[in-house]
């Protein structure tokens, strides 16, 4: 018996860092994915291969003690085969590069809960995302579902800490431009960095926090009358908030300056000090806008706004 999922990655478009102290962020699912394939096996042992490297044990390892980055396939397989009198064979393939913020992690979390529990019979997508979230864990102890809940989806989700998420049913007309920076950067380290800023600055940050949450707002009513041209504005708006914080530097800076100037706006995505920006494009700036970060020698590439989210086949 043999199963396949696959599910997309993710750009946040607006509201990073802020949303750790009860902003709104607004996400949005990419046309880039995780393919995940299980197969029952004779042999009881968990086999998972990808391009970043293969990991085989037997099931009932302790989780703490397995130090891989294939960690969650291994406990979300091991969870799939217990009572079973059989292994687990697992192939993973990635569009999305690594450790760049594009939810590489959760959309692998996502496919292999699919993938791996299809196996043993149907599954809802509810039960998938707790399981990818669980998984999630064993990587992000203080994950917040929301990357896991926009790979599961698909579209468009706003998500704040207390009220979780809410799919944004709206479906404008734009493209992204994402350029990776290729810088390593840590969340954790950018997450403490924001937060040593808002100690020092506790009136300015409720300022910019204030400032964040109206233009959060605003652009959900752009989104739903489709005005490219005015949410790229809020981008670059966003991304003076975003340096103002610290988590920008000058290799970004210059890359979104590149994009502000041929696309309607660009921004950093994630946690910053590294990975990836993006800019704003449709049909009518996309080739050019493209051309602006190929001419230079970036790393890029177009992408989609990806509707469907979780599919399995």
């Amino acid at each position: 018996m043999k199963s396949k999922a696959s599910a997309p990655g993710k750009v946040i478009l607006f509201g990073e860092h802020f949303v750790v102290y009860g902003i709104k962020s607004i996400l949005c699912s990419i046309n880039k994915r995780v393919t995940v394939t299980a197969e029952k096996t004779n042999e009881r042992k968990i086999s998972i291969n990808s391009e970043i490297g293969t990991l085989v044990l037997d099931p009932d390892e302790s989780i703490t003690k397995i130090n891989s980055p294939l960690k969650p396939f291994y406990y979300l397989a091991n969870k799939a085969l217990k009572d079973q009198n059989e292994g687990l064979k697992i192939q993973i393939e990635s569009e999305i590069p690594l450790g760049a913020g594009l939810g590489s992690s959760s959309a692998c979390c996502v496919a292999g809960a699919a993938a791996i529990f299809k196996v043993f019979g149907e599954i809802s997508k509810e039960k998938i995302l707790e399981l990818a979230i669980e998984a999630e864990k064993t990587i992000y102890q203080n994950t917040s579902g929301a990357d896991c809940t926009v790979s599961t989806y698909g579209g468009l989700m706003e998500y704040d800490k207390n009220n979780g998420f809410r799919k944004i049913e709206d479906e404008p007309n734009f493209q992204l431009i994402i350029v990776n920076s290729n810088i390593k950067h840590s969340t954790e380290t950018m997450v403490s960095k924001v937060k040593e800023f808002e100690n020092k600055n506790k009136e300015k940050f409720h300022e910019l926090s204030n400032l964040e949450s109206k233009l959060v707002n605003d652009v959900l009513k752009l989104i739903k009358e489709n005005k490219i041209e005015e949410i790229g504005e809020k981008l670059n708006l966003n991304q003076k908030f975003l340096e103002e914080i610290g988590i920008s530097n000058e290799q970004l800076e210059t890359m979104i300056k590149i994009g502000q100037k041929s696309s309607y706006g660009a921004k950093i995505t994630g946690s910053g000090g590294g990975g990836c920006i993006f800019a704003l494009t449709n049909n009518s700036n996309l080739e050019y806008t493209l051309k602006e970060f190929t001419n230079k020698e970036y790393e890029c590439f177009a992408a989609k706004i990806d509707f469907k989210g979780l599919n399995t086949f």
